[in-house]
């Protein structure tokens, strides 16, 4: 018998591997022949940089770059086989900020560049990039700058401080000073979101609010996003306004999509696939996965069904817990063969968050139902 765990963190509570670790537990006290096999998943989020690290038997890598406000920072990333997992959060991410420091006007994303720079000198020639979380809507401009992509003014002078605030400015933009090994660079973006570049449903629209703009600031910025895509498409012959994702993180996709000729994926699906998990869950005879909410956002994307469709395709049954489940129609009409709750009964949330409490009740869980999972 063989099950295979597959589990996203429960935000605030266990990690992924805490998860698996809980849920093996559980497995070995009914089944204790069983073979389990533990994969620490993400979504592209947070957990992303270790999930696949893990997973390849890679390292973390810690180096100085710029905060979105251009203060110095240590920032965390993965390598694995010349391979570099970077979560741009890290970097260029909100909760970097002060609730008051919240400026897309004034943020850059200088220091994911920074970061990029830092694989490509120690040999990586492909990246795995999650955009969530920023503090950004650049545009990407400020990694650009890092990477040596230089920006002009109308005057013709450089913009040497890319940000938000200037995107309005740039009138030109000169790539022959980017390096061999940036062109030579493959990227893949976890992307969840089909935001186009600009418009009324673009990047700043929906996402400068949360990252501290007002309404005035979002009308600004957004002149700024329309205005740098005429400049791409003069300089690219590309229109990236109307491309699915291209405004996420504040531009981002866009940027990594015309000026680095990235694939955009589902962060759950760059995950996966980085490792390799149709070939771990072959001839399984049941995957676990989880994550701390199921609900109707389960069903857009997240972690867990990923998870569930890989395994449908080798048709294996997947059973998913959650620190709480709100079942809907779109969460039954996924396809698992059950979903459950890891509480039997209402408990305050700071003791169900509890790692401990919360270790025990997947434990429990788990003993609990995998017999009418398993023939």
């Amino acid at each position: 018998m063989k099950i295979v765990i597959a589990s996203d963190s429960f935000k605030e509570s266990l990690t992924s591997v805490e998860v698996a670790q809980a849920a093996t537990r559980g497995i070995k006290a009914v089944y204790p022949n069983c073979e389990v096999v533990a994969v620490n998943v993400a979504d592209g989020g947070e957990g992303t940089v270790e999930a696949i690290v893990d997973a390849l038997g890679g390292e973390i890598i810690c180096t100085s770059v710029s905060d979105p406000l251009g203060r110095p920072i240590q920032a965390r990333y993965g390598i694995a086989s010349k391979k570099a997992i970077i979560e741009m959060a890290a970097a260029s991410g909100l909760p970097l900020l002060q609730p008051a420091e919240r400026n897309p006007w004034m943020t850059s994303t200088y220091g994911t560049g920074e970061m990029i720079m830092d694989a490509i000198q120690r040999g990586c020639s492909q990246f795995l990039v999650g955009i969530g979380g920023s503090a950004t809507n650049d545009a990407g401009t400020g990694m650009l700058q890092a990477l040596g992509f230089k920006f002009y003014d109308f005057n013709g002078k450089e913009i040497t401080d890319c940000r938000g605030g200037r995107l309005q400015d740039i009138a030109d933009l000169d790539d022959t000073f980017v390096s061999k090994a940036v062109r030579e660079t493959q990227f893949i973006v976890a992307c969840d979101v089909d935001t186009p570049f600009c418009g009324p449903e673009g990047a700043a629209p929906v996402f400068a609010p949360q990252k501290g703009a007002d309404t005035a600031m979002v009308q600004q910025l957004d002149a700024g996003m329309v205005s740098f895509a005429n400049v791409i498409e003069d300089k690219y012959h590309i229109n990236i306004v109307p491309i699915a994702g291209a405004g996420a993180a504040g531009g981002m996709g866009g940027a990594f999509r015309a000026f680095l000729h990235a694939t955009l994926k589902r962060g759950i699906d760059m995950v996966l696939d980085a490792i390799d998990f149709n070939a771990i869950i072959q001839n399984a005879d049941l995957v676990i996965t989880g994550e701390g909410k199921i609900d109707f956002q389960t069903a857009k994307g997240k972690t867990a069904a990923g998870v569930l469709t890989r395994a449908k395709q080798q048709g294996i049954p997947v059973v998913a817990i959650g620190g709480s489940v709100e079942m809907c129609d779109s969460v039954q009409q996924m396809g698992f063969a059950g979903v459950y709750p890891i509480l039997g009964e209402k408990v305050p949330l700071e003791v169900a968050m509890q790692p401990d409490f919360a270790a025990t009740n997947v434990e429990n869980t788990i003993r609990r139902i995998l017999p009418s999972h398993i023939n």
